[in-house]
């Protein structure tokens, strides 16, 4: 140091000091340094509820708005980039369920002591890929949720058949490796970690997969069907204690409480097939699903009287904007802005803590009632129908209170729509439709599926030309064909057009 100038010695001796010491000094001694990979997978559990109101619930035709704008989509079959990218950007961002379940996966996998949790995030990461396959199409994969373990930034798209068979996959395992002697996950937000009903839920999940295969490869369905059905493999859901739903609060609202609740709360109503299926069969459930608002635009406190009569109810029909609506016949008219056509119970389903379904005992058990009918598993159809449509019935009361079916209104309700073998998927189906209700994508798979229930073609004169009767999958962002332009391209050239009326590898 002596060829150096004094005031660059004195500078390096202080620099040598100060670093002495320095990591930990500067180390929050309150801030965590790691989390326990528990809190993400709780996350993406919670966060894997999402908004499906502007196409998917609207393509079954269970809620309709006739209003172009913001809230267009399904209701006009048309293209609109900031309701049709929703699944996709709410799953695949940076917190939500694809990187928080691929990190969980990644920091447990040769973790023996959490064997569980990571055999639990695979069957949620199925889960969540299954509902973005199911709407559209290709979508990365493999190298999904990667960007700060591995550096891709932009992953490639995978063939969407590829996917499906690795979601097989790892249902298949995943299930199967769960073991209630190792230490169980008391953080997961569904069971707390009891692993009798994750198993339930993972072969529930894996029946749901095999039965997309119906109509493109029955001898696979029939396959996993009999993995999922196995008692040997912890069986299936079968009472409503083993839903997997997100319990939201007056702090964390529903994903949908703005819709219903907010603003927008004036331009939603009921759709006209749903409301008129309840209404033939006379079904309990309408009473607490639908009602009439003396002011249909105003906040619940202002909306006045509440008409609930099952008779009085009225759907909006499709095909129609805000302006052609009003030539219907037997057009019900208007309260200022909004129209008299029934709307969501705000008190009931609409409500702003209203749970969050996405797989239910009564979906189960008419899944497995169709997998009897085709011959796939064994059991009694008529029984597990009925059981399916009870199981819904009794799952209103989750909502609230005043949304209980007793059971005596159940049983009549069966009395009076009996089972009909000869209709057997159409009535198992169009169940599926009502018990799926507020669960827009997967009513709108199983009727992509199923073909049922039988629903009249939205004629709306602007839809895009793509879209021949019903809409088939939602198109990528706009900010996937410009920032991953080259593994867009490759996706659309092997999957086909990316527009509406494009299906999915299973909708055959």
């Amino acid at each position: 140091m002596k060829h150096l100038p004094k005031y660059l010695i004195i500078l390096t001796l202080l620099a040598t000091s100060c670093d002495k010491g320095f990591e930990e000094v500067n180390v929050n001694p309150v801030q965590a340094t790691s989390l326990d990979p528990i809190y993400f997978f709780s996350n993406a559990e919670f966060s894997s509820a999402i908004a499906t109101h502007n196409y998917q619930m609207q393509i079954v035709q269970q809620i309709n708005t006739p209003f172009t704008g913001v809230v267009e989509g399904g209701n006009h079959n048309v293209v609109s980039d900031p309701n049709s990218n929703a699944n996709f950007n709410s799953l695949y961002l940076q917190n939500g369920p694809v990187n928080l379940l691929t990190t969980v996966i990644s920091q447990t996998k040769d973790d023996a002591a959490r064997s569980n949790l990571y055999n639990m995030s695979r069957i949620w990461k199925a889960y969540v890929f299954m509902v973005l396959v199911d709407t559209y199409g290709d979508v990365p994969y493999f190298q999904a949720g990667k960007a700060f373990l591995e550096g891709i930034n932009l992953p490639k798209y995978d063939d969407q058949k590829l996917i499906y068979e690795d979601i097989l996959k790892e249902l298949t395992e995943g299930t199967k490796a769960l073991d209630a002697t190792k230490p169980i996950e008391s953080g997961d937000l569904f069971f707390k970690g009891n692993i009798a009903q994750w198993k339930k839920l993972g072969n529930s999940l894996l029946l749901r997969a095999a039965m997309r295969y119906t109509k493109l490869d029955p001898a696979k369905a029939k396959q996993f069907v009999a993995i999922a059905v196995d008692p040997a493999n912890g069986g299936l859901q079968d009472s409503n204690a083993d839903n997997a739903y997100i319990a939201f609060n007056s702090t964390f609202n529903h994903p949908l409480a703005g819709y219903f609740q907010g603003t927008e709360r004036g331009n939603v109503y009921m759709g006209k097939a749903f409301i008129d299926y309840l209404k033939t069969t006379a079904d309990p459930r309408l009473k607490v699903i639908a009602v009439k608002y003396e002011a249909p635009g105003n906040p619940i406190a202002t909306a006045g009287a509440e008409d609930t009569n099952p008779a009085n109810q009225e759907g909006m029909p499709y095909g129609y904007n805000e302006s052609t609506i009003t030539s219907v016949a037997g057009f019900p008219g208007k309260i200022g802005s909004a129209f008299k056509y029934s709307q969501i119970n705000r008190r009931t389903v609409g409500k702003i803590d209203a749970p969050e379904f996405f797989i239910t005992c009564s979906q189960t058990s008419l899944l497995l009632a169709e997998a009897v009918q085709r011959g796939w598993a064994t059991g009694n159809v008529k029984a597990l129908y009925e059981a399916g449509v009870k199981a819904h019935m009794a799952q209103m009361a989750t909502y609230d209170v005043s949304a209980t079916i007793p059971e005596a209104a159940q049983t009549a309700y069966l009395t009076a729509n009996p089972f009909v073998p000869a209709k057997a998927l159409e009535q198992i189906n169009s169940q599926y439709w009502v018990s799926s209700f507020l669960n827009g994508s997967e009513a709108w798979a199983n009727f992509r599926r199923s073909g049922f229930p039988v629903l009249p073609i939205n004629m709306y004169p602007g839809k895009d030309p793509s879209v021949k009767d019903f809409i088939k999958r939602l198109v990528y962002p706009v900010r996937e064909r410009s920032v991953n332009e080259a593994n867009y391209k490759e996706a659309v050239a092997r999957m086909g057009p990316d527009e509406l009326g494009t299906p999915i590898f299973w909708d055959k």
